[in-house]
């Protein structure tokens, strides 16, 4: 069912289910992180400042407009800012996770991104996964950046900070967050053993052509023959 289609009730209770997966998964932890995801083309949910996600109820998620208003009993993560650029500029995304989890913020905090070290890099959408310059959290500047960052990506990290990842819907960006953690875990364990390779670009082009019908049942492989659904005798 797509966000639009459900009702406020359920956007926000699977928002603050998120922000508590989040936790689960040791993705973030404490108040550190936000969650958002998109009510309609004007307006999207996000969690509130500071506030312990055990604690949360549906209405204590504020709603928020593209032009800055909201609407609650809550404040607006700080962090809003990023999430009303992002969703105001990729009508495709309809979900943001930030985060604050151990190795993509241990890189962040070194500048680095994500090279092309393992093809699952493209699981981002690009050759790479970019690492935002540093700015002060909650501000105009930090937004900018990210969404420079993002360009052509559907993830970065951000520089002394986290990670930022987007994605169709909660479960998505859910997804996608843990998969750069899990990518940023093994870069840090091969830079600890020193001399890390990279993909060659033309590789990685024939990676994310190959990504882009990564789980279609009805992808083409000519080597590849459907012996009907029923299993065959022994």
């Amino acid at each position: 069912m797509s966000t639009a289609a459900q009702g406020d009730g359920a956007l926000r209770g699977a928002l603050i289910e998120a922000c508590r997966e989040l936790q689960r998964q040791g993705l973030t932890h404490g108040t550190s992180g936000n969650v958002s995801v998109r009510r309609d083309a004007d307006s999207f949910f996000v969690s509130p400042t500071g506030m312990p996600y055990a604690a949360l109820e549906p209405e204590d998620v504020p709603l928020m407009r593209l032009d800055g208003r909201w609407f609650g009993r809550r404040r607006p993560s700080s962090e809003w800012r990023f999430h009303r650029d992002i969703l105001g500029a990729r009508p495709e995304a309809g979900a943001i996770v930030h985060a604050h989890s151990r190795y993509a913020t241990a890189l962040a905090c070194t500048g680095r991104g994500i090279p092309a070290f393992h093809y699952m890099v493209a699981v981002a959408g690009g050759p790479d996964i970019r690492c935002a310059a540093y700015h002060t959290f909650g501000t105009q500047a930090l937004s900018d950046a990210a969404l420079d960052a993002l360009r052509d990506r559907r993830a970065c990290l951000l520089a002394h900070h986290g990670i930022i990842a987007l994605g169709a819907d909660l479960a998505a960006a859910l997804a996608l967050a843990g998969e750069v953690e899990n990518l940023a875990a093994q870069y840090v364990a091969a830079l600890a053993i020193g001399g890390v390779d990279t993909l060659d670009a033309r590789e990685m082009e024939r990676v994310l052509e190959k990504f882009r019908s990564y789980g279609c049942q009805d992808a083409q492989d000519p080597d590849l023959i459907h012996g009907g659904s029923a299993l065959p005798p022994r």
